[in-house]
């Protein structure tokens, strides 16, 4: 059972709570993968492409940053009776750990009809194994030139 479980694609959301992190983002993202990409949807009514930032850092977290800004003021003689959408857009901000298979230096994002896509292909060629064998030696010379050998196990 608990083999199944650590085989279990979705483990990154058990053992890395931290995967996706917003900070009472009001941008509502979806997030798929085909076999050649992985695909961001995010929610940005009214955000312009220049109010949004995108950014990925040394440790492979995708930044998005939305910079709102307000409407413009109505003028003085305006009466206000309700205010009930905020006064405009506000900030957001993203973070989202990219698997290790992802382009990072190919990714596109564009907005359309307040809908903010980022696109991030996947890099699908054969990594060579982290996985190594270090050979283990048998060596007696130390003991025999009367050296002696002290094992700490912690």
């Amino acid at each position: 059972m608990a083999a199944a479980f650590l085989a279990d694609p979705f483990r990154r959301f058990f053992f890395n709570p931290s995967i996706i992190r917003d900070w009472g983002s009001p941008a509502l993202m979806d997030w798929f993968e085909t076999p050649n990409a992985h695909f961001f949807r995010i929610n940005v009514p009214g955000y312009s492409k220049e109010n949004i930032k995108l950014e990925v850092d040394e440790n492979n977290v995708l930044h998005i940053r939305g910079e709102g800004g307000k409407e413009e003021s109505q003028g003085k003689d305006v009466v206000w009776h309700a205010a009930e959408r905020g006064g405009g857009r506000a900030d957001f901000y993203r973070e989202i750990e990219l698997p290790e298979n992802v382009k990072v230096d190919q990714i596109k994002a564009q907005i359309e009809n307040g809908v903010l896509t980022i696109v991030i292909p996947k890099d699908n060629t054969p990594k060579p194994s982290k996985v190594r064998t270090i050979n283990v030696k048998h060596t007696t010379h130390a003991v025999q030139r009367g050296l002696k050998l002290s094992l700490k196990y912690v």
